[in-house]
């Protein structure tokens, strides 16, 4: 039982920046860094919820442009930023060498390269289009779902995956441990939640997007890189929310479409 509730606050101390109990750093080993992806999902649903409920408020108060960009500011406010610059490093690093141990060099340096820029511009800007285009009816349950497809899929991209090189970086104590029962434990949670908020068929639908999304990338990664960082992980829950974000509401308007017809 204290295993799991320290692997939970693992998982909280990694993907947000709200502090809560912490446990001393030598009384938590690797496995409990794996143990911790498996509750990726449910810290998304947090981290959803919060959005979703501030949504409420800023869109009662601001035009929703205005309330559009306080919600993606409030976003990474909350998680640090941490994976818009895992998206940034790894852009930076596919576009500006050739070999894996020159990309991973420059996804190390702190400095950000115009492609960088490029990359989170066009991510920035696809979320905010996405949020302005959502539907009335359905905008709570995606706001609050989209965190938790982000965070899973990024327990699907570091299954079976390594971290590059010889040399240990943030995700290895993740991916060292991480077992098939922590990946079903993280499935089971985000099906429960998705489930909650929409159709079966949708959630299935999307669901076998993500994945597809997610082990493309974690395949990608180990051609470009040589294994699975960091970086790649953050970028990974980046490009999932932004699908999800955008396709959801295509895929809702077909199946009622498909609906009424029948």
């Amino acid at each position: 039982m204290m295993s799991m509730i320290r692997s939970l606050v693992v998982a909280w101390h990694f993907l947000t920046r709200i502090p809560i109990l912490r446990w001393p750093q030598a009384a938590i080993d690797h496995r409990d860094f794996a143990r911790s992806m498996r509750w990726f999902p449910l810290i998304g649903m947090v981290i959803g919820l919060f959005l979703a409920g501030s949504d409420l408020v800023l869109s009662r108060v601001f035009a929703p442009s205005i309330a559009n960009l306080l919600l993606i500011a409030l976003l990474i406010v909350t998680t640090g930023g941490l994976h818009q610059d895992g998206l940034a490093d790894t852009v930076d690093g596919l576009c500006g060498a050739r070999q894996p141990e020159e990309r991973l060099a420059i996804m190390k340096d702190g400095r950000i390269g115009a492609m960088a820029v490029t990359g989170l511009f066009l991510i920035l800007g696809l979320r905010y289009a996405g949020l302005l285009a959502l539907p009335t009816a359905d905008r709570f349950s995606v706001i609050a779902a989209m965190p938790v497809v982000g965070r899973w899929s990024m327990v699907v991209t570091a299954y079976g995956s390594r971290y590059p090189g010889s040399q240990e970086g943030l995700a290895t104590a993740f991916l060292r441990e991480l077992r098939a029962r922590d990946l079903v434990w993280a499935t089971g949670v985000c099906s429960i939640i998705l489930f909650w908020h929409f159709e079966w068929v949708s959630v299935l639908i999307l669901g076998m997007l993500i994945v597809g999304l997610a082990r493309l990338l974690a395949s990608g990664a180990n051609a470009a890189f040589g294994g699975v960082t960091g970086d790649v992980l953050g970028a990974t829950n980046e490009l999932a929310e932004i699908v999800f974000l955008l396709l959801y509401p295509l895929l809702a308007i077909n199946l009622d479409t498909s609906n009424l017809a029948g």
